[in-house]
């Protein structure tokens, strides 16, 4: 079967979950409009009769029996756009590296920077929030997360690399990876703003990925950076990772870090706050200010 097939019955599949995620929520609406309207009743009797108590029992126990069957339909539904996603990266790395590999084609013209740029924080945007069940601990690459001690980034992933500058000079740059070498545990990666041009060979220590999920402030705060601690962010419009302090923290999913970079420009030594998106934003595993 080929991947347009798999991705066009995902989306008929995703299409009638999402359909059987309205019928659920409508059948269950009236469930609780029967609870608000006990309550109601209740309250202008002045008075909780065994009658009530009964009754309204019976209401929460199936409301909350409605709400796991819906939980669980988007749950299914959020598995099978992880699985489009998925399908579509698969392709987008088989044509990059078929044009790679080809000697008959013209070489691909760089992207347009505003193009990047677009695309960069559409991938922020679309990163999936992290959703556990009750009493689950957010998984490494969680928002502030780190990756277990033997995970090895797969291709096509984005990570932050340490590589050398041509004025001699070490920074951190946003890079994809192009493969990885059990043998010498080396990376190949491509600087995300140079497609097609140097390739970077790196140790281990050199890549840190990025997160494959947001933390939701909310429900799992300790998968946050802290306020003051020391991290790597993507400098605003560039594709470089400089140091920076966290100012503030996300309050709801859909917010960004505010940061504050290094910058001697400044009588502080510091940046005004930026915000950041959690994708790029990691750990520093330098502890002392330069």
């Amino acid at each position: 079967m080929s991947a347009d097939t798999k991705i066009a019955e995902l989306l008929t599949e995703l299409h009638q979950l999402i359909k059987q995620t309205q019928e659920e929520r409508s059948r269950s609406e009236h469930n609780l409009l029967n609870i608000q309207k006990t309550h109601e009743r209740m309250q202008t009797e002045n008075k909780t009769s065994p009658y009530y108590r009964t009754k309204l029992r019976g209401l929460y126990t199936t409301a909350r029996a409605d709400a796991e069957a819906e939980c669980s339909i988007l749950r299914h539904a959020l598995d099978k756009i992880a699985e489009i996603k998925s399908l579509l990266e698969e392709r987008r790395i088989a044509a990059k590296m078929a044009g790679v590999n080809s000697d008959n084609d013209p070489p691909r013209k760089t992207m347009r920077r505003g193009v990047l740029m677009t695309l960069l924080q559409q991938s922020a945007m679309t990163l999936p929030l992290w959703i556990g069940k009750p009493g689950d601990s957010p998984p490494p690459l969680c928002g502030a997360m780190p990756a277990s001690s033997d995970y090895v980034a797969k291709q096509g992933d984005k990570v932050a690399a340490r590589v050398k500058a041509v004025d001699g000079d070490e920074q951190w740059i946003l890079a994809e990876v192009v493969s990885y070498s059990h043998s010498t545990n080396k990376y190949e990666v491509d600087d995300i703003d140079e497609e097609g041009k140097e390739r970077h060979t790196l140790s281990r220590r050199r890549i840190i990925p990025l997160p494959q999920w947001k933390a939701n402030p909310e429900t799992d705060p300790e998968a946050l950076f802290s306020k003051d601690q020391l991290v790597l962010a993507l400098y605003p419009q560039t594709t470089c990772f400089y140091r920076a302090l966290i100012h503030t923290h996300p309050h709801r999913p859909q917010d960004d870090y505010s940061v504050l970079f290094e910058d001697t420009s400044y009588a502080d030594g510091y940046s005004p706050p930026l915000n950041v998106a959690q994708r790029y934003v990691v750990a520093c595993k330098e502890n002392k200010k330069k």
